[in-house]
């Protein structure tokens, strides 16, 4: 897997899609405790229409290379790890892709610099002080010591732990492939500088930060589009609605309704949230990064319904999504 040497520290990252693509790139931010390989089957469906993306490990508590000790692991430093990632790359006029822990990176990575963004897509994700929400939010507050944090992740080790109810099993509907999950837990267990990078990023998760920014998000005056499992139980659409009226200031919105289809056992829609947070939201009917319908400067960024192969559960029931016209 490519790695990029940044100033906080290096990043590994998938890269899929033609190098010549003409179409904006598409970079996806996950959330906590998991790593880009969660996108995987969305980042092939693009690269099948000719979209180049980049999923990369963020240091969220899944990244196999520990950052520095100087970096910068707020929110708003992870922000800034994914913009130098963007400068060290080259990328301009990029689809911004942010789910879960990710969702609220992604708008402090706007309202800090967005010059290299060219539109955001948010799913199912953090917002205003739910940052994270009840529950999960006593989980954060105990992850914030390195100790406390393997304690927490200890009984993950075993495959029947990850994927039970107190692991991943209440966000999937058929078997995770067990090798995968392993991989998202095993950094934080067998990395004492991991763990510390996680726990300093959880100690300075602070809702009012968020809340913040969200008074600064119609600042953001290129397109949004906000794709939200209508029944998830954390990341209610109370939130995506608020957010919208948030970004669409200068604009107005729209929302659809709709029942995508239940998944075979290795096909299920793009990301959901880790267990060891919260849930998050479900997929949509197409790949997030697709944008609205006729979404201004989205270009190639269209295509079919998609899935991945994390075997993450798709939302059954319905969905929002609502395009931000600018």
């Amino acid at each position: 897997m490519p790695t990029v040497d940044l100033p906080g520290g290096t990043v590994s990252y998938r890269a899929a899609g033609p190098e010549g693509s003409t179409a904006p790139p598409v970079v996806f931010v996950h959330g906590f405790l998991v790593n880009g390989e969660l996108w995987t089957g969305v980042a092939d469906a693009l690269a099948r229409h000719g979209v180049r993306s980049y999923a990369a490990d963020w240091p969220l508590g899944s990244h196999a290379t520990a950052m520095k000790p100087t970096a910068d692991q707020t929110p708003r430093g992870v922000a800034g790890t994914i913009i130098a990632f963007l400068g060290a790359l080259d990328l301009k006029d990029v689809t911004l892709v942010g789910n879960d822990t990710g969702g609220a990176v992604s708008q402090f990575l706007i309202d800090t610099d967005h010059a290299r963004v060219g539109r955001l897509v948010l799913t199912n994700c953090d917002a205003f002080d739910t940052f994270p929400p009840p529950p999960f939010d006593l989980l954060f507050k105990a992850g914030r010591s390195a100790t406390r944090l393997r304690a927490l992740l200890a009984p993950m080790r075993a495959t029947a732990v990850r994927h039970s109810p107190a692991g991943f099993g209440m966000l999937v509907d058929k078997p995770l492939d067990p090798e995968m999950s392993r991989r998202w837990v095993e950094p934080c267990l067998t990395d004492e500088a991991v763990r510390r990078d996680t726990a300093r990023f959880l100690d300075a998760v602070k809702p009012a930060e968020l809340l913040d920014v969200s008074s600064r998000l119609g600042r953001f005056d290129k397109p949004v589009l906000l794709v939200w499992g209508a029944d998830d139980r954390f990341f209610k659409v109370e939130l995506a609605r608020r957010l919208a009226g948030r970004f669409s200031t200068r604009g107005s919105s729209r929302s659809r309704a709709g029942r995508p289809s239940c998944p075979s056992t290795s096909q299920t829609c793009s990301p959901t949230r880790s267990p060891a947070s919260r849930a998050t939201g479900r997929a949509p009917d197409r790949p997030p990064c697709a944008g609205p319908r006729r979404p201004p400067h989205a270009g190639a960024l269209t295509g079919p319904p998609v899935s991945d192969r994390t075997g993450r559960r798709r939302h059954r029931g319905r969905q929002l999504r609502m395009s931000v016209a600018r």
